[in-house]
């Protein structure tokens, strides 16, 4: 029988079937890193994207914060001119209330009585003046509490002197007296 030696090629295959491993192993090594490389060059360009969008959001949130405070500002002016119209038009309504304290001052005021200041502190009406007796200036405040634009009297001080000289004792004496009185509200404007 013959000999037939097949090392040689077996060996042949062998090296052939190795080198091809390695070939088809450093391919798919290259294909790997050329993935690799590509699915990193486009995360790389959508991350960019996103950042490139994330900051065009941040400059319009920007804008639109400025635009909001210009807006607040602009309510706060507006309510402030708002109070400033009210403050007015309470005003304008409220003209005429003197007119009628004045008009209610002189028909409560009895004979024997004068007035010598007028005071106005907001509601808060302070009268000081002289009386001929304290029964007058009792008639004073009973007239104010029956008025329509004056309420609730107070006598604050009441004090008799003498209008005379000095030492003359027959001089006639007067009342002088302060009042507080507050000044009712109508908001009509019109007689109570």
């Amino acid at each position: 029988m013959p000999r037939i030696n097949l090392l040689a090629w077996r060996a042949e295959l062998r090296a052939r079937r190795r080198n091809q491993f390695f070939i088809g192993l450093g391919g798919a090594v290259v294909a790997a890193a050329v993935v690799i490389g590509l699915a990193s060059l486009v995360m790389g360009a959508i991350i960019d994207n996103q950042h490139a969008r994330n900051n065009l959001l941040k400059g319009e949130i920007q804008a639109l914060d400025q635009r909001i405070k210009e807006i607040l500002d602009l309510e706060a002016k507006k309510d402030r001119l708002l109070a400033r119209m009210e403050i007015i038009e309470q005003l304008q309504r409220s003209r005429p209330e003197i007119v009628h304290v004045f008009d209610q001052l002189v028909r409560t005021l009895p004979d024997g009585v004068n007035l010598s200041s007028i005071k106005q502190k907001g509601a808060s009406i302070e009268l000081k003046g002289l009386a001929e007796s304290n029964t007058r200036v009792s008639a004073f405040m009973r007239n104010i509490d029956k008025s329509g634009w004056l309420k609730d009297p107070d006598l604050e001080v009441v004090e008799v002197k003498s209008t005379g000289k000095k030492g003359d004792a027959t001089a006639p004496r007067a009342s002088e007296f302060t009042v507080v009185a507050k000044q009712a509200a109508h908001p009509e404007g019109g007689q109570p």
